[in-house]
C-alpha cells in the first residue's frame, strides 16, 4: 500500500487540506473521512498525466 502525506485543518464546520507532494491542490471535507476521500481522488487525478503542467514538490540534495 502506498502512502502520502498531507496537511489539514478544521476551519468553521469544514476540513481543509492538501497533500504535501501537491500543495498547489487544495481540497475540502464536510467530515475528515470525507477530506481524505476527496485527498484520495485528487491524487489520483494528479499521478493519472491526463492534467496537464501538474507542479509537485520534491527535495534536491545539494551538498
Amino acid at each position: 500500500m502506498e502512502r502520502k502525506k498531507y496537511v489539514y485543518w478544521k476551519d468553521g464546520d469544514m476540513w481543509l487540506g492538501y497533500l504535501e507532494e501537491y500543495p498547489d491542490y487544495m481540497t475540502q471535507g464536510k467530515t475528515l473521512e470525507e477530506l481524505k476521500e476527496n485527498l484520495k481522488d485528487i491524487y489520483h487525478a494528479l499521478s493519472s498525466e491526463n492534467i496537464p503542467c501538474v507542479r509537485r514538490v520534491d527535495e534536491l540534495e545539494v551538498a
